[in-house]
């Protein structure tokens, strides 16, 4: 079988205010066709299919209009969707009944029976190519710690909740397994040793627990579709455990990344290739100059851009590049952005980002960045917890008030 992996789409997503619905629609009419000249079986999609846990109408109509294009295309798609930590997983499990009958799977969060235990066979789902199951499928959104099985203990009860869940949903598929088959896992997590787009990616921190070890995952599968991270790359150098990464760029810090879906070819119960597939940019990100320099040298970098090769008019202003000027100042300078506005006027660019850089900032140091509205964006609220808990008892809060926090955190988002 093949089957096409992404993730981390983020719909309704803005740069420094400026709207991505357009961008989005290119990537999801790409997707659709590259489904279908792909000839894929199935499409997994794991997590952060929004922005944030509160889409917009536009937002929420463009996903499920792609979801009725896809299916209208290649009727016998299988399709399956994680929520992410960006989701809501109530709202995004709430057109179930309705999906079911497409042959689309969402899993919002962890299915539960009428005595709370957790229903381990909600997150096996079948794969099928011409009608015949080929593989099972792992479902696994992101897990927060009232989603994991208690463990007795253990030092870390986080961590050790989520391999006891995936250990579990694991044994439950191979219980399932026919020979043949494979065994596909899907999950939103943060895995040890991945690289991460600090402008962009949320932490997902738990408690004392900021990575996954790639121990979670069993030998007995096949391919681990990852999403989170926004840079397309393997887990601890296993070519089966992968991040996809994000279908665009989230931030100027990731202009460089190779925005991919990956192509995953099954053959019985072994994996034979895995083909990344670009994703053509509809919308260019400028970064000038790539290192802060003094005011006139950017000009001068500005100046020497070849638009041409990057713009082209009969599209229309929409298309025109998103800018980021990265500028080293001796001191604050209030007027600065209205020069480089004045500067601009009348080229194809559309300047969203001013970043300075003083005497003794490294280009990654944001300790005495302001509290900008991109800053509150980057904060969760167990940042803010743990900031207004130091400040007021001057000391760190500890692993089991964390834990709490998160329990609270994962009941608000089941209301």
């Amino acid at each position: 079988m093949r089957f096409i992996h992404t993730s981390d789409w983020h719909l309704g997503q803005t740069l420094h205010g400026a709207e991505r619905g357009l961008e989005h629609q290119h990537f999801l009419d790409w997707l659709i066709n590259t489904l279908e000249e792909q000839q894929a079986d199935a499409l997994l999609i794991a997590g952060d299919v929004f922005d944030n846990a509160n889409p917009s109408a536009t937002s929420q109509k463009q996903f499920y209009r792609f979801l009725q294009q896809a299916k209208a295309r290649l009727p016998e798609l299988d399709i399956v969707i994680i929520a992410g930590n960006h989701d809501s997983p109530g709202r995004l499990e709430a057109p179930g009944p309705l999906l079911n009958g497409m042959g689309v799977s969402v899993v919002g969060m962890v299915p539960r029976h009428a005595d709370g235990s957790i229903n381990v066979s909600g997150m096996v789902l079948p794969l099928r190519r011409n009608n015949e199951v080929v593989a099972w499928c792992l479902a696994l959104p992101f897990l927060r710690p009232g989603d994991v099985p208690k463990v007795e203990n253990a030092s870390d009860a986080y961590m050790a909740g989520i391999a006891q869940l995936y250990k579990d949903v694991c044994e439950h598929a191979v219980k399932l397994r026919q020979p043949g088959q494979a065994i596909i896992a899907m999950g939103h997590c943060h895995m040890v040793g991945g690289e991460i787009s600090e402008d962009s990616e949320r932490r997902i921190i738990i408690g004392g627990t900021e990575a996954l070890s790639a121990s979670i995952f069993d030998d007995q599968i096949t391919y681990a579709a990852l999403g989170h991270l926004h840079l397309a790359q393997k887990v601890g150098k296993q070519a089966h455990l992968r991040y996809c990464g994000s279908p665009l760029p989230l931030s100027f810090s990731e202009v460089d990344y190779q925005h991919q879906v990956l192509s995953v070819d099954i053959k019985d119960e072994q994996l034979e290739l895995i083909t990344p597939l670009y994703v053509p940019r509809s919308v260019q990100l400028l970064r000038i100059p790539r290192q802060a320099a003094p005011l006139p040298a950017v000009l001068d970098a500005l100046d020497g851009l070849d638009l041409t090769s990057i713009t082209d008019a009969s599209k229309g202003a929409q298309y025109d590049p998103y800018l980021e000027v990265r500028v080293r100042l001796d001191a604050p300078e209030p007027g600065l952005r209205t020069r480089i506005e004045s500067y601009l006027e009348g080229k194809p660019l559309r300047l969203l980002k001013i970043d300075p850089h003083y005497p003794g900032k490294t280009q990654d140091d944001h300790s005495d960045e302001a509290a900008t509205q991109d800053t509150l964006d980057r904060l969760q609220p167990e940042d803010i917890f743990r900031r207004l808990y130091q400040g007021k008892y001057q000391q760190d809060a500890s692993a089991e008030l964390l834990h709490a926090f998160g329990e609270l955190l994962h009941a608000r988002d089941e209301q």
